[in-house]
């Protein structure tokens, strides 16, 4: 009889590496991620220094003797996709890694119980039943770590607080209460070193509100705010934002693919609930395809409505070369179309760009499902009009009280259906279904950007080729009039890292401009109609 073996080591490492941030703010992130997913409205963090130790404690729910014991297998969540932003107390198990042993006391209702956990060699982590220490005293859970490196950031008091501010920041802004208070109706308070953290307002020379609402509905499901300031932001706060149950999980400006003309003295935050549902695993990013993938991409274009509306006013839009030339760039958009479904069957990882469908359509793959009906449903909502897509693909907006900068005069406000009406400002809405169709372009889009320093011809972005107009390169192919071949060199070379391994960029790019040099020769150029 054989068996099965895992080297918990590497599993562990391999986990740790599919998050964004260091070790140690991964473990306080998802820490914090499962109490307020147990319905704790207090987190207390207290550290030794003397002693190497941090210890953890909330007052939610706490668990029983039996989710105790399944708490530490390594994949083991008692989570509903959609309901929390924890994943299966990852944050402990990582760890494991940094951490000589690890103490987890948790209490609810009679039952009181701890144990003892460790990584003991590549494939062992042994856990054993101990006495509760007392660091829970009614119900919740607490973790204490015995850290191996003295030094660690995890034991610093200003690198816990900074990290808590950055990535549960709508938690310390009472601009996000109003939809917050639907899942924390008792607030939510972090002390650390007994100390609680205080609490503080959206700062700038101008603040703007922003809401995004289902379509044909007054109450916003997603709220926040864009600043404007005198100086430099900091690196950390610079940026577009977006979270979901207080939980940061994007911040900066490719996410939103928008850059304002000055986008380091901006910075916003928006609060989206309903986007749990489109977490990826590790809840560190956004699904893009499925039904899911059309929940983010429906969000996402209304937040870039807002948000350009409000840098409009401002008069703070940049004005880019693919705006200016945009007629210019269409046609070169049509023969990346053409060349990308050639390519595809020799490179498939292409396919998440374009892909094939009957009768020569092309489409970015959102909404494949196994029901045809689905899959008309679940069409890419980031390239519709409000007119064109499903409202079925997005879930029913909660019962949310709107900014009263925005709140429809209306005497009793409901979530029944409403007539379409033009978006206040500062209020974008998520497209719903009802209207006349209108074709849309699905597939590979080009914008300039003047990115001063960089030394990359353009980078891929979602799916968005965002080319260096500020490279010499670029300028010396405009005074050459040789832009076309710049821009298909520049694609092919933002596309090979996402096609194929480094070794093989070469050939990559090779077959790419191949196959544009060719498909000059089957565009049929079209013929005016006479009247």
């Amino acid at each position: 009889m054989g068996e099965t073996r895992v080297d918990l080591h590497h599993l562990l490492e391999d986990l740790r590496d599919a998050y964004p941030n260091a070790l140690e703010e991964t473990i306080l992130t998802e820490v914090v991620a499962n109490s307020l997913d147990s319905g704790a409205t207090c987190l207390r963090l207290k550290t030794e220094p003397a002693l190497s130790t941090l210890t953890i404690i909330d007052d939610g729910s706490g668990m029983r003797r039996r989710d105790l014991v399944r708490y530490h297998d390594l994949a083991a969540s008692t989570k509903t996709r959609g309901h929390g932003i924890g994943f299966a107390g990852v944050g402990i198990k990582l760890g494991l890694l940094v951490c000589e042993d690890v103490v987890t006391e948790t209490r609810r209702g009679k039952e009181h119980v701890a144990s003892l956990w460790h990584l003991a060699g590549r494939h062992k982590a042994p856990w054993k039943w101990i006495p509760p220490l007392g660091l829970v005293t009614d119900h919740g859970t607490a973790v204490q770590l015995k850290l191996h490196n003295a030094l660690s950031p995890l034991l610093d008091e200003g690198y816990l607080e900074g990290t808590l501010r950055r990535q549960y920041q709508p938690l310390f802004q009472p601009e996000f209460d109003e939809v917050l208070s639907q899942y924390y109706p008792k607030g939510f308070r972090f002390e650390v070193n007994g100390r609680v953290l205080a609490r503080h307002h959206a700062r700038g020379a101008e603040v703007s509100r922003i809401a995004v609402c289902l379509a044909r509905k007054r109450r916003p499901t997603a709220i926040g705010y864009l600043t404007r300031h005198e100086t430099q932001v900091s690196d950390d706060q610079r940026g577009m934002a977006i979270s979901t149950f207080g939980k940061v999980i994007k911040r900066g400006w490719d996410w939103l693919g928008l850059t304002p003309a000055a986008p380091d003295r901006m910075a916003g935050m928006i609060e989206a609930p309903a986007l749990a549902a489109a977490l990826t695993l590790n809840k560190g990013d956004f699904v893009r395809v499925g039904s899911r993938g059309a929940l983010y991409l429906g969000y996402r274009k209304a937040i870039q409505e807002a948000v350009s509306q409000q840098l409009a006013h401002w008069g703070d839009i940049r004005e880019s070369a693919d705006k200016a030339n945009r007629r210019a760039v269409r046609p070169m958009e049509r023969d990346l179309e053409t060349v990308l479904v050639e390519l595809v069957d020799e490179f498939p990882l292409l396919a998440s760009l374009v892909e094939r469908r009957a009768g020569g359509q092309k489409r970015l793959p959102i909404g494949q499902t196994d029901s045809a009906e689905d899959g008309q449903a679940l069409l890419a909502l980031s390239v519709m009009t409000q007119a064109e897509a499903p409202a079925e693909t997005i879930p029913p907006a909660e019962k949310l009280e709107g900014p009263a900068e925005i709140q429809a005069p209306v005497e009793e406000v409901n979530d029944e259906p409403l007539p379409q009406q033009e978006p206040s400002p500062g209020v974008a809405v998520v497209p719903a279904a009802k209207g006349r169709s209108r074709p849309g372009h699905y597939g590979l889009s080009l914008r300039f950007e003047s990115l001063e320093g960089d030394p990359d011809l353009g980078r891929l972005v979602e799916s968005t080729v965002v080319i260096n107009d500020s490279h010499p390169a670029y300028r010396r192919a405009v005074a050459s009039r040789s832009e076309g071949y710049h821009i298909a060199l520049t694609v092919s070379l933002a596309l090979a890292r996402l096609a194929v391994p480094a070794a093989e960029e070469h050939e990559f790019v090779t077959a790419f401009l191949t196959h544009w040099g060719e498909a000059l020769d089957r565009t049929p150029r079209r013929s005016r109609k006479r009247r």
